[in-house]
This record gives C-alpha cells, sequence and structure tokens, in this order.
C-alpha cells in the first residue's frame, strides 16, 4: 500500500501454538502513524487490551491533527517536544482505559498489552513505545534497534546478570517489566529522529523478533521484492516454531529520484563522526540519535572567531566539514580537521579556553552545550553511565601522555645534566 510518499505493508499471524490471536496493530494513512499491540492476560483479556490501546492511542493522536499540521508546516508555534509530550500522553490516555476497563470487568483483571508506534511528519519520525514489541530501522544496509525492551530479559543482560547463551533457560523469559493497562498509569519511551529517502521502519511483536538475529532482517529486505518481505518474516518465525503470534509492519520511506540527498548526507556524517568520538564510542545508535538531536550545527566563514582565549566555555564542537586552526593569539597550535573535535573538558569543566580557535577556511561544526549534555546524563541512567566511563578514559589517556611527556622531559634534563658535569670535569686546555 502506499499513501504520501510513504509505503507499508502489515502482517499478523496466529503462530503455530496459540489458538487464538491477542495481537493487534492499526494504520492510519492519513497521520502517517503505525502501531503493534501485543496484549496478555486470560479469557481473551489480552485481545481485548491490545484492541482498546491501539483504537485509544490513535484517537488521542487524532484529536491532535491540527497540531501536527503546524509542526509539519514549521510555523515554530510546535516543537518536536511538543509532538513527544502528544504521544506520551496517548499512552497514558490508553493506559487508563485498559486499567478502568479491567477493574470494571473481574473476569479481565491484571490485563495489558505492549505498544509500539511510529508517527512519520515529514522527515521527522517519532516513536512511542512500551514492553517488548520492538521498531527497527533498516537504513543503507544496516539494522538499528529504536525501542528498547522493558522485558526481564533485558533488565538482566544490562546488569550483567545474564548473556545471550543463557537466554533459553530462563524460566520466564517472556515476562515484560512495563506494561499498557496493568497500572493505571505506565512510563513510557519516546524518541525522534531524522527520516531519511529510502529508510525502512519494522515494527513487530516478541512473536517474530524473539525468531531472528537483528542482522537477518537485512538480509532478507535486500534478496526478496519489498510486497513479500513482512510475509516471509511471518513464514520464517512460524518454520523456527511459531510459539506465539506474530505480527509485522513494514514501512518504507519513497527513495529519492536522484540518489543519496544532501540532508540524508548530513545526518549520516554527523552520526558517523560522533561515534567515531573517543566520549561516544559506547552508545547504541538510539542513545547516538538522543546526542544528535540535542546538537546544532553552526557555519563559520574563513576568519571566523570560533572560541576566545579566556573565554568561559561550556561547549564542545565537532568539525563536520572545512577546517580550524587553534591558536594562542598569532602563534599557531594545530590544526584541526573532519572529525577532530575540541572543547570535551568544556562539558564538565567551567574553566576558561586555554587557546582561541577560529575558522582557516569555510567550516561547519557539530556543538553540544553542557546544559544538554547534562540533561541526558539526569534523565537516562545507561546513557550516563557509558559518557561518564568514557569521559574517565579520555581523561585516562590524557594523564598517560602527559606523563609520558614529562618523564621525556626528565629524561632529557638528566642527560643534560650528566653531558654538563661530564664537560665540566674536563681541562679548559685539554
Amino acid at each position: 500500500m502506499t499513501t504520501d510518499g510513504l509505503r507499508f505493508w502489515p502482517v499478523t499471524d496466529v503462530g503455530r501454538v496459540r489458538d487464538g490471536n491477542e495481537d493487534s496493530f492499526l494504520v492510519d494513512k492519513k497521520l502517517n502513524l503505525y502501531v503493534v499491540a501485543d496484549g496478555m492476560g486470560g479469557h481473551a483479556a489480552g485481545e481485548v487490551a491490545s484492541a482498546m490501546a491501539v483504537r485509544s492511542f490513535r484517537d488521542s493522536v487524532a484529536r491532535a491533527r491540527d497540531m501536527l499540521d503546524d509542526y509539519e508546516k514549521g510555523t515554530g508555534s510546535v516543537s518536536r517536544k511538543d509532538v513527544l509530550r502528544l504521544l506520551e500522553g496517548a499512552v497514558q490516555e490508553a493506559c487508563s482505559a485498559i486499567h478502568a476497563e479491567a477493574q470494571r470487568d473481574e473476569t479481565k483483571r491484571g490485563m495489558g498489552t505492549t505498544l509500539t508506534a511510529l508517527l512519520v511528519i515529514g522527515s521527522r519520525g517519532f516513536i512511542a513505545h512500551v514492553g517488548d514489541s520492538r521498531c527497527y530501522l533498516l537504513r543503507q544496509g544496516s539494522v538499528h534497534q529504536l525501542s528498547e525492551d522493558h522485558s526481564l530479559i533485558n533488565e538482566l543482560l544490562k546488569r550483567g546478570r545474564l548473556t545471550k547463551e543463557q537466554i533459553e533457560k530462563v524460566q520466564y523469559k517472556n515476562a515484560v517489566t512495563r506494561a499498557v493497562g496493568v497500572y493505571e498509569s505506565v512510563e513510557a519511551d519516546t524518541l525522534d529522529f531524522d527520516v531519511l529517502a529510502g529508510d525502512r521502519f519494522l515494527l513487530c511483536s516478541d512473536g517474530l523478533h524473539g525468531y531472528f538475529e537483528d542482522a537477518e532482517y537485512a538480509k532478507l529486505a535486500d534478496e526478496l521484492p519489498e510486497d513479500e518481505f513482512p510475509q516471509r518474516l511471518i513464514d520464517v518465525a512460524n518454520e523456527r516454531g511459531g510459539k506465539d503470534n506474530i505480527t509485522v509492519i513494514v514501512v518504507r520511506i519513497q527513495d529519492p529520484e536522484a540518489g543519496v540527498d544532501k540532508f540524508a548526507r548530513d545526518v549520516n556524517l554527523k552520526m558517523e563522526l560522533l561515534h567515531k568520538m573517543p566520549l561516544f564510542r559506547f552508545l547504541t545508535y538510539q542513545e547516538l540519535v538522543r546526542v544528535v538531536n540535542i546538537t546544532e550545527v553552526r557555519s563559520y566563514e574563513a576568519g571566523d572567531e570560533v572560541v576566545a582565549e579566556g573565554q568561559d566555555g561550556d561547549e564542545l564542537f565537532l568539525v563536520l566539514t572545512g577546517q580550524v586552526r587553534v591558536h594562542t593569539g598569532d602563534t599557531l597550535i594545530t590544526l584541526l580537521s573532519v572529525g577532530q573535535h575540541f572543547g570535551e573538558m568544556a562539558l564538565v569543566d567551567k574553566a576558561s579556553r586555554s587557546a582561541s580557535v577560529s575558522a582557516d577556511e569555510p567550516s561547519k561544526l557539530l556543538v553540544l552545550r553542557r546544559r544538554d549534555f547534562f540533561d541526558i546524563v539526569r534523565k537516562d541512567h545507561d546513557v550516563a553511565v557509558k559518557l561518564l566511563w568514557s569521559f574517565l578514559g579520555v581523561l585516562t589517556e590524557r594523564l598517560r601522555k602527559t606523563s609520558s611527556e614529562l618523564g621525556k622531559e626528565r629524561e632529557k634534563d638528566a642527560v643534560k645534566d650528566v653531558h654538563e658535569e661530564l664537560f665540566a670535569e674536563v681541562p679548559e686546555d685539554a
């Protein structure tokens, strides 16, 4: 199916073991909204919960259609954070409705559902997520999981108390740690990101992803006609056991008419260069997207001052294009080109800049502010641990380098002292 530059293929299957299908999905072509939900609960309550979730979520988003239109028009009255808050509110409305129904009907007590939703507005994508259904991004031959499982298995993996080889031995490996409707409210994950022409998104229940390694998605997507890809995923999951209901929605952003456009190149460049920095090397793709979202790009002409010596610093700079010169007065210290960075200590230290930096030629720099950096550290424990650990590595490497340089200077001084002593003992008339 095709709508507004998007193509999509939804498929659901009961699997080979279950009697009924407790998964639900929804596609709203006018909103470019795609939702997958995997219900849980006895007496068909799981089916009720998932169906209520996708309908309630869609209705909440639809009521804000004017706001979404304003965002797409770029009037400035609606920000991407407003859209994320809308999606989070839609999850809460669904959660409250399901919980209220369960309280009204004893046969549905404890019912709940996962919910993973993708909303596409122009060149921006938005995700809301609870539970262990997933949203993947297939981009340029690579697969990136954009959602994080709220499951017992994932918690044990993150804490290092379980290896991937031990998963099959876990008794409650399908247990989720968050679900929509079990309680009156639930914490939802949200994420927004740049959408590029040619991107494919895969939304699925755990009845699918439980049978696949991530790399297999890209391999099958490349081998099959795109309209056969979703059904083939279902077939493979059934061939490998089909122990659960299986639901898939594949969404494709239409390819550009003339190769990769400038917007795509800029997005890919930011992601690639950030990931190469020691500070961000341990971040997942999803976490890296969160960092990119809080950066800005600044352009400089040749000779423009970027930072001044003695100035208070609170920003990290990464060279995206061009070249900058680091100098003190008229004395050149070094030149920095694409992929190189400066000012990372300003993210944690309020000390003044030790040197000036100026554009040596027309340049674009990616900028990360201290307050935004700390905002991520405060809100996301996993990212905080990785960033602070990386910072420790950067500081350790600097300390080693400084110690090595001091050691070399001491050796030089020692050799000089010995040399002076030896020649001091030689008679002047020798």
